[in-house]
């Protein structure tokens, strides 16, 4: 039985013992007579009877003080050690959505494995690239009728830092970071070993006779790892001028992160920031299309690399929200 109970019956005895004493038969005073001495009643009970009747009343009553005097003491004894009664619920069972921040680490190395994997098959295809006298650039109908800006690529560059910067900042505010962040490694690391395969499959040549490749190698195995680690550091950007390799154009990894910022920014940012939302597309839709005003791509490994990172995002969000399987994915 809990404590209040125990309590809320101590009050009723109490009002049953007050009840009990108030509900005696007060005394009834003598009648007097006209010449003023009193007189005895006349169905006044013997003194035997009214003995007999207090012994009565007076052990009812020491007994119901007795059960009040245990009742009391049972609730001074459960208020002290009230945790006797409480029920404890686990952090699991009180949150519906468990961090698990083990698979956010795991999820965080697929994605830092396919990037450096993406490295290496870039050294390896920057040795198959066609030299651009023998193989001239594949007509492109975007190039035909937009010239070459040179400073282009460089706002691509400039606004995919700056959506991965702001989406940086909004994961670290959001409640869920360990889900989100994973879902994030994983569709990085997914994306990128996708590019792989579509980089080592098809080499084609440069997109424009602008670009300067760097010489080849062949059996350097020593130069192609300083390479590999060079564009590691430089986070394969042209600004840090640590990309001077050919032949990773289909598709564009420079589309990926650009959409897939956006997407995850757009995903997971409140309602009424819509203006925010509108920039970050902005940001997004300009760095992709000066991908193609630079001409450093051709336009199929823009429309590809579009392609397969929404699709990709849209369908894995797709399966994470129906709730089959786990719901923390």
């Amino acid at each position: 039985m809990a404590a209040s109970e125990l309590i809320q019956d101590d009050d009723d005895i109490r009002d049953h013992v007050d009840a009990n004493m108030t509900a005696a038969d007060p005394p009834t005073p003598p009648r007097t007579l006209a010449n003023g001495s009193p007189t005895r009643h006349a169905s006044s009970p013997p003194a035997d009877a009214v003995d007999g009747r207090g012994k009565g009343e007076r052990s009812k009553l020491s007994g119901l003080l007795k059960q009040n005097q245990l009742i009391r003491s049972l609730s001074s004894g459960l208020r002290r050690h009230c945790d006797y009664v409480k029920i404890s619920v686990t952090e699991e069972h009180a949150d519906r959505l468990p961090k698990e921040w083990w698979k956010t680490g795991v999820a965080f190395l697929y994605a830092v494995f396919n990037l450096v994997f993406t490295t290496v098959i870039i050294t390896v295809v920057h040795e198959r690239v066609p030299d651009k006298s023998v193989s001239p650039p594949l007509p492109d109908k975007f190039f035909d009728y937009v010239d070459r800006v040179p400073w282009a690529f460089t706002v691509t560059e400039v606004n995919g830092l700056i959506l991965v910067g702001l989406w940086l900042v909004q994961w670290i505010f959001l409640k869920h970071r360990a889900i989100i962040g994973r879902r994030c490694f994983f569709l990085i690391g997914t994306l990128y070993m996708y590019r792989c395969v579509t980089m080592y499959i098809t080499t084609l040549p440069v997109p424009g006779k602008h670009m300067v490749c760097a010489p080849k190698l062949y059996n350097d195995s020593t130069g192609k790892i300083w390479r590999i680690l060079r564009l590691i550091s430089g986070g394969g950007l042209s600004l840090t001028g640590s990309h001077l390799m050919c032949g990773d154009f289909l598709y564009s990894g420079h589309t990926v992160m650009l959409t897939l910022s956006y997407l995850f920014i757009k995903e997971y940012s409140p309602g009424w920031m819509w203006w925010y939302r509108w920039i970050c597309w902005l940001l997004s839709a300009s760095g992709v299309l000066c991908i193609l005003i630079g001409h450093e791509h051709y336009s199929v490994d823009v429309v590809v690399g579009y392609f397969v990172t929404t699709r990709t995002f849209w369908w894995y969000h797709t399966m994470a929200n129906t709730h089959v399987g786990t719901h923390t994915m």
